[in-house]
């Protein structure tokens, strides 16, 4: 994993070059104050403070230039990202005021994914200083929980099956002193069949099961977060078409964003009693694999006929939500990558918010808002719930037709919360398709940083 430790640090005076903000507004001004000898510069280079721009400016000694970029104030927290990534290694201050969000930025530049690679080219180290040395301690966590959501979810299936997402949820657990427990095999068929079901076609070493942690003063309120886990999603005997299926190595980034914000509840060591569930399956193809047509039981007593095998991660989510239930939480809240029709109405960036209570949807919102992660609420419409009538058991798992898909995902998982527990349910995409500054192709955190500001604020230590 990448390590952003040392690259925020107090500004004590030491010998750094600045990075000076540029509004295109202000660009003549700005530019008059120049010396003649960067006023050179910028007109051979053009600069002219727009979004995007930067230039190096040159001084009297030849280590003593600076940097100045076009603002973009449409960019949050990442307008350094890419300063950062054109910088050479050093250290670097703002030339007015701290770099505030936009660290966090500054530190996912930094952030490579190069496990595979036989040999990785080093990344430079560039330091940034800032006058607000309270911020620091988060902003590097938060930078880590990222990086944790990515490394997760770029690594292989073959990597990165139930065992592996133990094995994270375990490393967890033994840095904080929270007890983990598995259950598998003949325990989880009996307590949590359709978690089972989804996972028994797959092979031993990728056998299914659920993870839990727990941590937390038992007194304080009970927060739960539950991980969707699927390690790949080949769709079941509704085998997906090889495009379709080519990412599925990202269907468990539910449990890499519910990783990652537990990991940051326990480092922030919040007032709350956290329970941590990741249900853990690779939904394969062979001779025992579940079928349409087949009815599960669930762990609440409900029956579901499966409509098709490969709106699997509701099963093994609706389990794990009716355990966490179980313990009365005062929150509970769920990462999936869920739908696909979740991605033809919100695209790549945004993902679906679903909420039983209004007062939560609006604080999920406004820490949205604050963190710079937007998603978008889309409703929890009971007149589509009769599109989950079954002529046979309780409900199907997926309605036909291809319309209001990641409505009726989240209805189907309503049934497994209580009515009185204030629920939020996030599908999320976890990947990005094409890179951006500090965002590079790949596995992506998108609603963690929101999530983890409405927790703190909640929960405020």
């Amino acid at each position: 994993m990448s390590d952003f430790s040392n690259l925020l640090r107090p500004d004590k005076g030491e010998a750094a070059h600045s990075i000076e903000r540029v509004a295109k507004a202000d660009f003549s001004d700005w530019m008059a104050a120049q010396s003649p000898r960067a006023r050179a510069a910028v007109s051979a280079s053009r600069f002219e403070g727009k979004a995007g721009q930067s230039i190096i400016l040159p001084a009297d000694k030849p280590d003593d230039w600076s940097l100045a970029y076009g603002a973009d104030d449409d960019a949050g927290i990442w307008e350094l990202a890419g300063v950062a990534a054109a910088l050479p290694e050093g250290t670097y201050r703002m030339a007015v005021g701290s770099p505030g969000t936009a660290a966090l930025g500054w530190l996912l530049s930094h952030y490579r994914f190069d496990r595979y690679r036989a040999t990785a080219p080093a990344v430079p180290q560039r330091v940034l200083l800032t006058s607000d040395p309270a911020s620091i301690s988060e902003t590097v966590r938060l930078a880590a929980a990222t990086a944790l959501v990515r490394d997760l979810v770029n690594t292989p299936a073959a990597d990165m099956g139930p065992a592996a997402l133990q094995d994270a949820v375990a490393a967890l657990g033994l840095a904080h002193d929270a007890p983990v427990t598995v259950t598998m095999g003949a325990a989880l068929e009996s307590d949590y069949p359709m978690i089972h079901a989804v996972g028994r076609a797959a092979d031993r070493i990728h056998a299914p099961r659920l993870i839990e942690l727990e941590w937390g003063n038992p007194a304080h309120p009970r927060v739960a977060i539950i991980g969707k886990g699927v390690t790949f999603d080949s769709g079941g005997l509704n085998i997906k078409p090889g495009g379709s299926m080519r990412l599925m190595k990202k269907d468990m980034g539910g449990a890499a964003h519910a990783i990652a914000l537990a990991q940051l509840v326990i480092e922030a060591r919040l007032p709350v009693r956290l329970h941590l569930l990741v249900a853990a399956a690779e939904n394969a193809i062979s001779g025992n694999a579940f079928r349409p047509g087949d009815v599960l039981t669930s762990r609440k007593g409900l029956t579901v006929e499966i409509d098709n095998t490969d709106a699997e991660g509701r099963l093994v989510l609706a389990d794990a939500l009716t355990k966490a239930g179980e313990d009365a939480p005062a929150l509970m809240l769920n990462f999936a990558t869920l739908t696909g029709a979740a991605r033809v109405a919100l695209g790549a960036d945004l993902p679906a918010l679903f909420c039983n209570d209004d007062n939560l949807a609006t604080d999920i919102a406004s820490a949205a808002e604050t963190a710079d992660d937007p998603l978008w609420r889309l409703p929890l419409w009971s007149g589509y719930d009769d599109m989950l009538k079954s002529d046979i058991a309780d409900c199907v798992n997926s309605a036909e037709g291809g319309l209001a898909g990641a409505i009726t995902a989240a209805l189907f998982l309503r049934k497994f919360v209580n009515s009185d527990t204030p629920w939020a349910h996030l599908d999320t995409f976890a990947w990005r398709p094409s890179p951006k500054p500090g965002r590079p192709k790949g596995g992506e955190a998108l609603g963690l940083r929101a999530m983890f500001e409405m927790v703190k604020r909640r929960y405020p230590r």
